[in-house]
């Protein structure tokens, strides 16, 4: 059951800037997703935003739609924990 991973615009140019370590760990957790994006050990729903669920890589946090019929994820936003509600 592997999901495809696509990115939105937003969150690319976020981890553009992101360091290398940073940026490959969060890039892990998106395969980590792939193969369970509703594995409770990698992710949660929100519970003010039906529909988006969260992944917190470290100080970071990404917010992700799942697309059970197409097999697919969509990445919201990458950001800091104290930043990514703002996104979206």
């Amino acid at each position: 059951m592997s999901f495809r991973v696509g990115i939105a615009h937003e969150a690319e140019k976020i981890l553009d800037r992101l360091d290398r370590p940073t940026e490959q760990r969060v890039r892990a957790r998106f395969a980590q997703l792939a193969a369970d994006p509703f594995d409770p050990r990698v992710s949660a729903p929100l519970a003010d935003r039906p529909g988006i669920r969260k992944s917190r890589v470290g100080g970071w946090c990404i917010l992700f739609t799942v697309d059970r019929e197409a097999k697919a994820i969509c990445v919201l936003t990458v950001d800091t924990r104290g930043q990514v509600y703002r996104h979206s």
